[in-house]
Protein backbone atom coordinates (compact mmCIF):
# COMPACT_ATOMS: atom_id res chain seq x y z
CA UNK A 1 0.00 0.00 0.00
CA UNK A 2 1.66 3.63 -1.08
CA UNK A 3 2.26 6.12 1.88
CA UNK A 4 0.06 9.07 1.88
CA UNK A 5 1.30 12.51 0.93
CA UNK A 6 1.87 14.66 3.93
CA UNK A 7 -1.12 16.84 2.18
CA UNK A 8 -3.60 13.46 2.43
CA UNK A 9 -2.53 12.83 5.93
CA UNK A 10 -2.97 16.73 6.87
CA UNK A 11 -6.30 16.28 5.25
CA UNK A 12 -7.25 13.23 7.52
CA UNK A 13 -6.10 15.09 10.86
CA UNK A 14 -8.09 18.02 9.31
CA UNK A 15 -11.60 15.73 8.78
CA UNK A 16 -10.83 14.71 12.10
CA UNK A 17 -10.65 11.11 11.14
CA UNK A 18 -6.88 9.01 11.96
CA UNK A 19 -6.35 8.81 15.93
CA UNK A 20 -8.96 11.29 16.59
CA UNK A 21 -6.93 14.41 16.09
CA UNK A 22 -8.66 18.08 16.16
CA UNK A 23 -8.52 20.29 13.02
CA UNK A 24 -6.07 22.60 15.43
CA UNK A 25 -3.65 19.97 15.39
CA UNK A 26 -3.78 19.42 11.94
CA UNK A 27 -2.90 23.43 11.03
CA UNK A 28 0.27 22.49 13.50
CA UNK A 29 1.69 19.45 11.65
CA UNK A 30 1.14 22.19 8.69
CA UNK A 31 3.10 25.00 9.95
CA UNK A 32 5.67 22.62 11.53
CA UNK A 33 5.10 22.82 15.26
CA UNK A 34 7.62 20.69 17.19
CA UNK A 35 5.36 18.38 19.97
CA UNK A 36 6.36 15.76 22.07
CA UNK A 37 5.49 11.96 20.91
CA UNK A 38 2.39 12.28 23.33
CA UNK A 39 1.37 14.83 20.90
CA UNK A 40 1.84 17.75 23.29
CA UNK A 41 3.07 21.21 21.58
CA UNK A 42 6.58 21.91 22.65
CA UNK A 43 6.99 25.62 23.75
CA UNK A 44 10.36 25.48 25.12
CA UNK A 45 13.18 23.23 23.12
CA UNK A 46 16.04 25.44 24.32
CA UNK A 47 15.93 25.13 28.66
CA UNK A 48 15.33 22.77 31.05
CA UNK A 49 13.18 23.71 34.16
CA UNK A 50 15.33 25.19 36.79
CA UNK A 51 15.28 26.68 40.31
CA UNK A 52 16.20 29.54 39.41
CA UNK A 53 18.02 31.18 36.00
CA UNK A 54 21.04 29.03 37.48
CA UNK A 55 19.76 26.89 39.97
CA UNK A 56 19.61 23.10 40.12
CA UNK A 57 17.30 21.00 37.71
CA UNK A 58 14.30 19.11 38.99
CA UNK A 59 12.94 15.84 38.05
CA UNK A 60 10.26 16.67 36.72
CA UNK A 61 11.15 17.77 33.70
CA UNK A 62 8.56 15.53 31.37
CA UNK A 63 9.55 16.64 28.34
CA UNK A 64 13.57 17.18 28.62
CA UNK A 65 13.29 13.14 30.66
CA UNK A 66 11.22 11.86 27.37
CA UNK A 67 13.38 13.46 24.79
CA UNK A 68 16.60 12.27 26.36
CA UNK A 69 15.18 8.53 27.44
CA UNK A 70 14.50 8.03 23.78
CA UNK A 71 17.93 9.34 22.81
CA UNK A 72 19.78 7.08 25.11
CA UNK A 73 18.28 4.52 23.41
CA UNK A 74 18.69 5.30 20.03
CA UNK A 75 21.39 2.85 19.23
CA UNK A 76 22.29 -0.87 20.07
CA UNK A 77 24.61 -2.34 21.37
CA UNK A 78 27.17 0.43 19.79
CA UNK A 79 27.68 3.56 22.16
CA UNK A 80 25.44 6.61 21.14
CA UNK A 81 28.14 8.78 21.37
CA UNK A 82 31.88 8.11 21.85
CA UNK A 83 31.49 4.84 20.19
CA UNK A 84 35.22 4.34 18.88
CA UNK A 85 38.16 3.88 21.25
CA UNK A 86 40.92 2.97 22.55
CA UNK A 87 41.79 2.02 26.85
CA UNK A 88 44.74 1.19 29.12
CA UNK A 89 45.36 0.56 32.67
CA UNK A 90 47.29 2.69 35.03
CA UNK A 91 47.53 4.41 38.52
CA UNK A 92 46.98 7.92 39.33
CA UNK A 93 49.74 9.31 42.07
CA UNK A 94 48.52 12.20 44.20
CA UNK A 95 50.96 14.67 45.55
CA UNK A 96 48.79 15.53 48.80
CA UNK A 97 48.44 19.38 48.17
CA UNK A 98 47.18 21.32 45.89
CA UNK A 99 49.11 24.93 45.41
CA UNK A 100 50.90 25.03 48.74
CA UNK A 101 48.22 24.02 50.66
CA UNK A 102 46.83 20.30 52.52
CA UNK A 103 44.78 19.29 49.95
CA UNK A 104 42.17 18.24 53.00
CA UNK A 105 41.60 22.20 53.19
CA UNK A 106 39.19 21.29 50.25
CA UNK A 107 38.16 18.26 50.12
CA UNK A 108 38.01 15.06 52.21
CA UNK A 109 38.18 12.89 49.21
CA UNK A 110 40.77 9.97 50.49
CA UNK A 111 42.40 9.29 47.35
CA UNK A 112 44.04 12.85 47.01
CA UNK A 113 44.85 12.94 51.13
CA UNK A 114 48.45 10.90 51.30
CA UNK A 115 51.70 12.15 49.19
CA UNK A 116 52.24 9.28 46.90
CA UNK A 117 49.30 7.17 47.56
CA UNK A 118 48.58 5.55 44.27
CA UNK A 119 44.45 4.29 42.89
CA UNK A 120 44.39 2.12 40.16
CA UNK A 121 42.50 3.49 36.88
CA UNK A 122 41.13 2.47 33.64
CA UNK A 123 41.08 4.98 31.09
CA UNK A 124 38.58 5.33 27.22
CA UNK A 125 39.50 7.48 25.01
CA UNK A 126 37.14 8.05 22.36
CA UNK A 127 36.34 10.02 19.56
CA UNK A 128 32.57 11.21 19.96
CA UNK A 129 30.00 11.64 17.01
CA UNK A 130 31.59 8.96 14.53
CA UNK A 131 30.76 5.24 14.88
CA UNK A 132 33.21 2.05 15.98
CA UNK A 133 34.94 1.78 13.03
CA UNK A 134 35.62 5.19 12.13
CA UNK A 135 38.92 6.49 10.79
CA UNK A 136 41.00 8.30 14.22
CA UNK A 137 42.04 10.69 12.04
CA UNK A 138 38.34 12.46 11.41
CA UNK A 139 37.64 15.69 12.94
CA UNK A 140 36.22 15.51 16.73
CA UNK A 141 36.27 16.08 19.65
CA UNK A 142 37.89 13.20 22.04
CA UNK A 143 36.17 11.88 24.97
CA UNK A 144 38.93 11.45 28.17
CA UNK A 145 37.13 9.45 30.86
CA UNK A 146 38.88 8.09 33.40
CA UNK A 147 37.71 5.47 36.41
CA UNK A 148 39.32 5.84 39.43
CA UNK A 149 38.84 2.17 41.73
CA UNK A 150 39.17 4.15 45.18
CA UNK A 151 38.94 2.88 48.94
CA UNK A 152 35.78 4.41 49.03
CA UNK A 153 34.64 2.67 45.41
CA UNK A 154 34.36 4.20 42.09
CA UNK A 155 35.10 7.62 40.63
CA UNK A 156 34.50 8.24 37.19
CA UNK A 157 35.60 11.75 35.39
CA UNK A 158 34.17 11.99 31.82
CA UNK A 159 35.13 14.70 30.20
CA UNK A 160 37.08 15.30 26.65
CA UNK A 161 39.94 17.02 25.32
CA UNK A 162 39.12 20.55 24.45
CA UNK A 163 37.46 22.12 27.99
CA UNK A 164 34.63 23.58 26.79
CA UNK A 165 31.53 22.00 25.14
CA UNK A 166 28.68 23.49 22.24
CA UNK A 167 26.02 23.91 24.61
CA UNK A 168 24.90 24.74 28.45
CA UNK A 169 21.62 23.04 28.61
CA UNK A 170 21.19 19.81 28.44
CA UNK A 171 17.80 20.14 26.68
CA UNK A 172 19.64 20.38 23.57
CA UNK A 173 22.32 17.13 23.84
CA UNK A 174 20.23 15.38 21.55
CA UNK A 175 19.59 18.18 18.91
CA UNK A 176 23.39 18.70 19.04
CA UNK A 177 24.51 14.92 18.79
CA UNK A 178 21.69 14.62 15.34
CA UNK A 179 22.64 17.61 13.56
CA UNK A 180 26.31 15.91 13.93
CA UNK A 181 25.42 12.51 12.69
CA UNK A 182 24.99 11.24 9.65
CA UNK A 183 21.54 12.74 7.62
CA UNK A 184 18.55 9.94 8.43
CA UNK A 185 17.73 9.77 5.01
CA UNK A 186 21.52 9.77 3.16
CA UNK A 187 23.51 8.32 5.58
CA UNK A 188 25.79 11.04 5.44
CA UNK A 189 27.52 13.70 7.80
CA UNK A 190 25.99 17.11 6.39
CA UNK A 191 28.31 20.51 6.96
CA UNK A 192 25.06 22.01 6.04
CA UNK A 193 23.22 20.13 8.81
CA UNK A 194 25.77 20.69 10.96
CA UNK A 195 26.15 24.17 11.02
CA UNK A 196 22.59 24.68 11.05
CA UNK A 197 22.22 24.06 14.19
CA UNK A 198 25.33 25.79 15.56
CA UNK A 199 24.85 28.93 14.01
CA UNK A 200 20.98 29.00 15.82
CA UNK A 201 23.41 28.13 19.26
CA UNK A 202 25.78 31.28 19.73
CA UNK A 203 27.56 29.45 22.73
CA UNK A 204 28.95 26.91 20.79
CA UNK A 205 31.41 29.61 18.92
CA UNK A 206 34.40 29.04 21.24
CA UNK A 207 34.04 25.43 20.64
CA UNK A 208 34.11 25.74 16.92
CA UNK A 209 36.79 27.80 16.84
CA UNK A 210 38.54 25.04 18.72
CA UNK A 211 37.22 22.12 16.71
CA UNK A 212 37.91 23.83 13.27
CA UNK A 213 41.45 24.64 13.95
CA UNK A 214 44.33 21.67 14.63
CA UNK A 215 43.17 20.95 17.72
CA UNK A 216 40.15 19.61 16.01
CA UNK A 217 42.25 16.27 15.31
CA UNK A 218 44.58 15.04 18.18
CA UNK A 219 47.80 13.33 16.86
CA UNK A 220 47.51 10.97 19.31
CA UNK A 221 45.81 9.54 22.39
CA UNK A 222 48.88 10.16 24.31
CA UNK A 223 49.49 14.41 23.19
CA UNK A 224 46.18 15.49 24.33
CA UNK A 225 44.82 17.37 26.90
CA UNK A 226 42.12 16.04 29.35
CA UNK A 227 39.60 18.01 30.67
CA UNK A 228 36.35 17.68 33.13
CA UNK A 229 34.59 20.55 31.14
CA UNK A 230 31.58 20.93 33.61
CA UNK A 231 32.14 22.45 36.91
CA UNK A 232 31.96 19.99 40.20
CA UNK A 233 32.55 20.82 44.10
CA UNK A 234 35.28 19.61 46.64
CA UNK A 235 33.86 19.15 50.15
CA UNK A 236 35.92 19.36 53.46
CA UNK A 237 35.53 17.81 56.30
CA UNK A 238 32.99 20.29 57.90
CA UNK A 239 30.92 20.44 55.03
CA UNK A 240 32.39 23.34 53.05
CA UNK A 241 32.11 23.37 49.17
CA UNK A 242 34.25 24.73 46.58
CA UNK A 243 33.93 24.70 42.78
CA UNK A 244 36.56 22.81 40.76
CA UNK A 245 37.53 22.05 37.26
CA UNK A 246 39.32 19.40 36.21
CA UNK A 247 42.28 19.28 33.70
CA UNK A 248 44.92 16.28 32.15
CA UNK A 249 48.22 17.96 30.91
CA UNK A 250 50.22 15.50 29.22
CA UNK A 251 53.75 15.44 30.11
CA UNK A 252 54.58 14.21 26.65
CA UNK A 253 53.20 17.16 24.74
CA UNK A 254 50.23 18.41 23.00
CA UNK A 255 50.38 17.20 19.18
CA UNK A 256 48.13 18.02 16.64
CA UNK A 257 47.57 17.41 12.59
CA UNK A 258 46.05 19.59 10.02
CA UNK A 259 43.43 18.42 7.68
CA UNK A 260 46.17 17.82 5.28
CA UNK A 261 48.18 15.67 7.80
CA UNK A 262 45.06 13.49 9.09
CA UNK A 263 43.69 12.93 5.52
CA UNK A 264 47.67 11.36 4.11
CA UNK A 265 47.75 9.24 7.62
CA UNK A 266 44.38 8.24 7.01
CA UNK A 267 44.79 6.68 3.64
CA UNK A 268 47.41 4.35 5.36
CA UNK A 269 46.19 3.55 8.81
CA UNK A 270 42.53 4.51 10.27
CA UNK A 271 43.32 3.11 13.23
CA UNK A 272 46.54 4.86 14.40
CA UNK A 273 45.27 6.16 17.27
CA UNK A 274 44.53 2.91 19.02
CA UNK A 275 47.55 1.29 17.77
CA UNK A 276 49.59 4.72 18.74
CA UNK A 277 48.48 4.44 22.58
CA UNK A 278 48.91 0.28 22.81
CA UNK A 279 52.49 0.34 21.02
CA UNK A 280 54.01 2.75 23.24
CA UNK A 281 52.62 0.64 26.57
CA UNK A 282 54.13 -2.20 24.91
CA UNK A 283 57.08 -0.46 24.65
CA UNK A 284 56.94 0.54 27.98
CA UNK A 285 56.55 4.21 26.73
CA UNK A 286 54.18 4.84 29.38
CA UNK A 287 52.22 8.14 28.80
CA UNK A 288 51.44 10.18 32.04
CA UNK A 289 49.31 13.81 32.51
CA UNK A 290 49.59 15.76 35.45
CA UNK A 291 46.50 16.39 36.93
CA UNK A 292 45.47 19.66 37.70
CA UNK A 293 42.86 21.84 38.98
CA UNK A 294 41.38 25.31 39.40
CA UNK A 295 39.69 26.53 41.93
CA UNK A 296 36.49 29.13 42.96
CA UNK A 297 34.25 29.71 46.22
CA UNK A 298 31.10 28.23 45.47
CA UNK A 299 29.00 31.45 44.26
CA UNK A 300 27.96 33.29 41.75
CA UNK A 301 30.77 35.40 41.16
CA UNK A 302 29.02 38.67 39.84
CA UNK A 303 32.41 39.77 39.06
CA UNK A 304 32.65 37.80 36.20
CA UNK A 305 31.63 38.98 32.76
CA UNK A 306 30.66 34.85 32.61
CA UNK A 307 28.98 32.31 34.52
CA UNK A 308 31.50 30.12 36.27
CA UNK A 309 28.95 27.06 36.04
CA UNK A 310 28.65 27.60 31.98
CA UNK A 311 30.73 24.66 30.00
CA UNK A 312 31.58 26.75 27.26
CA UNK A 313 33.77 28.85 29.24
CA UNK A 314 37.32 28.43 30.43
CA UNK A 315 38.15 29.90 33.58
CA UNK A 316 40.81 32.53 33.09
CA UNK A 317 44.23 31.50 34.37
CA UNK A 318 45.35 34.56 35.60
CA UNK A 319 42.70 34.77 38.15
CA UNK A 320 42.11 30.66 38.81
CA UNK A 321 45.78 29.20 38.45
CA UNK A 322 45.76 25.65 37.29
CA UNK A 323 47.52 24.04 40.43
CA UNK A 324 48.81 20.08 40.09
CA UNK A 325 47.20 17.80 42.77
CA UNK A 326 48.48 14.76 41.07
CA UNK A 327 49.79 12.56 38.21
CA UNK A 328 48.84 9.50 35.91
CA UNK A 329 50.81 6.76 34.00
CA UNK A 330 49.01 4.18 31.86
CA UNK A 331 51.71 1.28 32.31
CA UNK A 332 48.80 -1.54 30.79
CA UNK A 333 47.01 -2.60 27.70
CA UNK A 334 44.00 -4.69 28.47
CA UNK A 335 43.92 -8.19 27.07
CA UNK A 336 40.21 -8.31 25.65
CA UNK A 337 38.90 -5.14 23.95
CA UNK A 338 35.33 -5.64 24.07
CA UNK A 339 35.51 -7.16 27.57
CA UNK A 340 37.07 -4.42 29.24
CA UNK A 341 37.18 -1.77 26.67
CA UNK A 342 33.79 -1.68 25.00
CA UNK A 343 31.86 -2.94 27.83
CA UNK A 344 33.46 -0.06 30.18
CA UNK A 345 30.87 1.68 31.25
CA UNK A 346 31.14 5.42 33.05
CA UNK A 347 29.11 8.12 34.33
CA UNK A 348 29.14 11.82 35.50
CA UNK A 349 26.96 11.01 38.69
CA UNK A 350 29.94 8.55 39.87
CA UNK A 351 31.41 10.37 42.61
CA UNK A 352 32.95 9.18 46.17
CA UNK A 353 32.91 11.43 49.55
CA UNK A 354 34.15 14.74 49.09
CA UNK A 355 33.19 15.18 45.58
CA UNK A 356 30.18 16.78 44.57
CA UNK A 357 27.91 18.01 41.87
CA UNK A 358 27.17 21.56 40.91
CA UNK A 359 24.05 23.42 39.40
CA UNK A 360 25.72 23.14 35.86
CA UNK A 361 22.61 22.18 34.12
CA UNK A 362 24.77 20.31 31.12
CA UNK A 363 25.95 18.52 34.03
CA UNK A 364 23.10 17.67 35.91
CA UNK A 365 21.41 16.26 32.51
CA UNK A 366 24.42 14.13 31.86
CA UNK A 367 24.51 12.45 35.19
CA UNK A 368 20.74 11.43 34.50
CA UNK A 369 21.66 10.32 30.81
CA UNK A 370 24.78 8.04 31.44
CA UNK A 371 23.79 5.70 33.66
CA UNK A 372 20.71 5.27 32.36
CA UNK A 373 22.42 5.06 28.32
CA UNK A 374 25.00 1.53 30.53
CA UNK A 375 21.64 0.23 31.51
CA UNK A 376 20.34 0.37 28.43
CA UNK A 377 23.72 -0.09 26.46
CA UNK A 378 25.33 -2.96 28.39
CA UNK A 379 22.37 -4.01 31.03
CA UNK A 380 20.90 -3.45 34.10
CA UNK A 381 23.88 -5.43 36.27
CA UNK A 382 26.97 -3.87 34.20
CA UNK A 383 28.42 -3.08 37.14
CA UNK A 384 28.97 -6.36 37.55
CA UNK A 385 31.20 -6.84 34.95
CA UNK A 386 35.07 -6.69 36.23
CA UNK A 387 36.05 -3.60 33.93
CA UNK A 388 32.78 -1.41 35.83
CA UNK A 389 32.85 -2.92 39.87
CA UNK A 390 35.20 -1.41 42.10
CA UNK A 391 37.96 -3.12 43.92
CA UNK A 392 36.15 -2.94 47.68
CA UNK A 393 33.25 -5.25 48.89
CA UNK A 394 29.59 -4.06 47.61
CA UNK A 395 27.16 -4.78 49.77
CA UNK A 396 23.27 -3.73 48.51
CA UNK A 397 19.87 -4.68 48.06
CA UNK A 398 19.56 -4.38 44.62
CA UNK A 399 19.12 -7.91 43.19
CA UNK A 400 17.46 -9.72 39.43
CA UNK A 401 17.35 -8.23 36.35
CA UNK A 402 19.32 -9.82 33.25
CA UNK A 403 22.61 -11.20 33.27
CA UNK A 404 22.85 -11.00 37.24
CA UNK A 405 25.83 -12.47 38.23
CA UNK A 406 24.73 -13.12 41.69
CA UNK A 407 23.60 -10.95 45.14
CA UNK A 408 25.82 -8.88 46.35
CA UNK A 409 26.42 -9.84 50.45
CA UNK A 410 28.26 -8.69 53.14
CA UNK A 411 29.95 -10.54 55.88
CA UNK A 412 27.06 -12.35 58.20
CA UNK A 413 24.25 -10.14 56.45
CA UNK A 414 21.62 -12.60 56.27
CA UNK A 415 20.12 -13.36 52.96
CA UNK A 416 16.76 -13.21 53.70
CA UNK A 417 16.63 -9.26 54.64
CA UNK A 418 16.86 -7.33 50.78
CA UNK A 419 15.58 -4.43 52.80
CA UNK A 420 16.35 -1.50 55.36
CA UNK A 421 16.70 -1.08 58.11
CA UNK A 422 15.96 -4.57 59.66
CA UNK A 423 16.39 -6.03 62.84
CA UNK A 424 17.35 -9.31 61.64
CA UNK A 425 20.73 -9.08 60.29
CA UNK A 426 19.91 -6.72 57.58
CA UNK A 427 22.52 -4.15 56.24
CA UNK A 428 22.85 -0.86 58.05
CA UNK A 429 23.86 2.67 56.86
CA UNK A 430 27.73 3.55 57.04
CA UNK A 431 28.49 6.58 59.34
CA UNK A 432 29.04 10.06 58.02
CA UNK A 433 32.40 10.31 56.93
CA UNK A 434 32.13 14.44 57.64
CA UNK A 435 29.53 17.00 57.73
CA UNK A 436 27.08 17.11 55.05
CA UNK A 437 27.76 19.95 52.14
CA UNK A 438 23.83 21.74 52.56
CA UNK A 439 23.75 24.20 50.06
CA UNK A 440 21.13 27.04 50.06
CA UNK A 441 18.51 27.34 46.95
CA UNK A 442 15.58 29.56 47.02
CA UNK A 443 13.97 30.80 43.31
CA UNK A 444 10.52 30.17 41.24
CA UNK A 445 10.88 27.20 38.71
CA UNK A 446 11.51 28.68 35.21
CA UNK A 447 13.08 27.79 31.91
CA UNK A 448 15.34 30.65 31.21
CA UNK A 449 18.72 30.43 29.95
CA UNK A 450 21.67 31.87 32.07
CA UNK A 451 21.91 36.00 32.12
CA UNK A 452 25.68 35.99 31.96
CA UNK A 453 25.87 34.60 28.33
CA UNK A 454 29.03 36.50 26.59
CA UNK A 455 29.31 34.22 23.74
CA UNK A 456 31.93 35.48 21.97
CA UNK A 457 34.96 37.00 23.99
CA UNK A 458 36.63 33.81 25.10
CA UNK A 459 36.26 32.85 21.24
CA UNK A 460 37.89 35.93 20.15
CA UNK A 461 40.44 34.97 22.74
CA UNK A 462 41.25 31.32 21.56
CA UNK A 463 41.54 32.56 17.81
CA UNK A 464 44.12 35.50 19.11
CA UNK A 465 45.46 33.11 21.18
CA UNK A 466 46.44 30.88 17.92
CA UNK A 467 50.16 30.77 16.26
CA UNK A 468 49.88 32.31 13.07
CA UNK A 469 49.43 28.69 10.91
CA UNK A 470 46.88 27.26 13.35
CA UNK A 471 44.56 30.20 12.57
CA UNK A 472 45.36 30.10 8.44
CA UNK A 473 44.22 26.41 9.38
CA UNK A 474 41.30 27.00 11.19
CA UNK A 475 40.18 29.81 8.72
CA UNK A 476 40.77 27.13 5.72
CA UNK A 477 38.96 24.61 7.74
CA UNK A 478 35.89 26.33 7.87
CA UNK A 479 35.85 27.75 4.80
CA UNK A 480 36.36 24.75 3.26
CA UNK A 481 32.85 23.10 4.97
CA UNK A 482 30.87 26.30 4.99
CA UNK A 483 30.88 26.60 0.54
CA UNK A 484 28.51 23.33 0.90
CA UNK A 485 25.95 25.54 3.52
CA UNK A 486 23.65 27.99 1.94
CA UNK A 487 23.86 31.48 2.62
CA UNK A 488 21.78 32.00 5.44
CA UNK A 489 24.03 29.76 7.19
CA UNK A 490 26.97 31.28 6.22
CA UNK A 491 25.34 34.86 7.61
CA UNK A 492 24.87 33.54 10.95
CA UNK A 493 28.21 32.13 11.35
CA UNK A 494 29.88 34.87 9.94
CA UNK A 495 27.85 37.37 12.57
CA UNK A 496 29.11 34.56 15.36
CA UNK A 497 33.02 34.78 13.98
CA UNK A 498 32.96 38.93 13.52
CA UNK A 499 31.29 39.38 17.14
CA UNK A 500 34.55 36.90 18.45
CA UNK A 501 36.91 39.23 16.49
CA UNK A 502 36.71 41.38 13.43
CA UNK A 503 39.45 40.17 11.66
CA UNK A 504 38.13 36.26 12.03
CA UNK A 505 35.04 37.28 10.96
CA UNK A 506 36.55 38.68 8.13
CA UNK A 507 39.02 36.06 6.70
CA UNK A 508 36.19 33.54 6.81
CA UNK A 509 34.06 36.23 4.99
CA UNK A 510 36.67 36.59 2.58
CA UNK A 511 36.98 32.82 2.07
CA UNK A 512 33.62 32.84 1.34
CA UNK A 513 33.38 35.49 -1.02
CA UNK A 514 30.64 37.78 0.77
CA UNK A 515 30.59 40.37 3.18
CA UNK A 516 30.48 40.41 7.65
CA UNK A 517 26.52 40.96 8.20
CA UNK A 518 26.53 44.50 9.45
CA UNK A 519 23.32 43.71 11.66
CA UNK A 520 22.30 40.66 13.35
CA UNK A 521 20.76 38.18 10.61
CA UNK A 522 16.99 38.15 11.19
CA UNK A 523 17.01 34.43 11.84
CA UNK A 524 18.76 35.31 14.55
CA UNK A 525 16.41 37.94 16.23
CA UNK A 526 15.43 36.52 19.87
CA UNK A 527 18.10 33.86 19.87
CA UNK A 528 21.61 36.28 20.28
CA UNK A 529 21.29 38.31 23.69
CA UNK A 530 21.15 42.07 23.71
CA UNK A 531 24.60 41.67 25.31
CA UNK A 532 26.25 40.25 22.35
CA UNK A 533 25.02 43.08 20.14
CA UNK A 534 27.95 44.84 21.04
CA UNK A 535 30.65 46.17 18.62
CA UNK A 536 33.39 42.97 17.38
CA UNK A 537 36.35 43.11 18.95
CA UNK A 538 39.69 44.67 16.82
CA UNK A 539 41.64 42.10 18.75
CA UNK A 540 45.34 42.07 20.33
CA UNK A 541 48.13 41.58 17.62
CA UNK A 542 49.54 37.74 17.10
CA UNK A 543 52.26 38.11 19.65
CA UNK A 544 51.02 41.10 22.35
CA UNK A 545 50.30 39.97 25.23
CA UNK A 546 46.79 38.57 26.13
CA UNK A 547 45.91 36.55 29.35
CA UNK A 548 45.52 32.74 27.90
CA UNK A 549 42.53 30.51 29.39
CA UNK A 550 44.71 27.43 28.98
CA UNK A 551 47.32 25.50 30.72
CA UNK A 552 50.64 26.96 30.49
CA UNK A 553 53.53 25.24 27.96
CA UNK A 554 50.58 23.85 26.03
CA UNK A 555 51.73 25.00 22.50
CA UNK A 556 50.24 22.88 19.36
CA UNK A 557 52.75 21.07 17.55
CA UNK A 558 51.61 20.72 13.46
CA UNK A 559 53.91 17.21 13.34
CA UNK A 560 51.99 14.30 13.33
Amino acid sequence: MNRKTDDALIQQLSSGTGHGAPAERAKEAREGTLTTRQGHPVSNNQSVRTVGSRGPTTLENYHFLEKITHFDRERIPERVVHARGAGAYGYFEAYGTVGKEPISKYTRAKLFQEKGKRTPVFVRFSSVVHGGHSPETLRDPRGFAVKFYTEDGNWDLVGNNLKVFFIRDAMKFPDLVHAFKPDPVTNRQDARRIFDFVSHQPEATHMVTFLFSPWGIPASYRHMEGSGVNTYKWVNMEGEGVLVKYHWVPKQGVKNLTQAQAEQLQAKNFNHGTQDLYEAIERKEFPEWEFCVQLMSDGEHPELDFDPLDPTKLWPEDKFPMMPVGRMVLDRNPVDYFAEVEQAAFGTGVLVDGLDFSDDKLLQGRTFSYSDTQRYRVGANYLQLKINAPQRPVATHQTGGQMNQGRDLASGHNPHVNYEPSALGGLREAPAAGAEHTPHHMGRLVRKQIERQNNYQQAGERYRLFEDWERDELISNLVGELKRCPRDTQERMLWHFSRSDADYGRRVAEGLGLSVPTSLPPSLQGIVPESDLRAPSTGTPAGDSVTSPTASGQKSDKKT
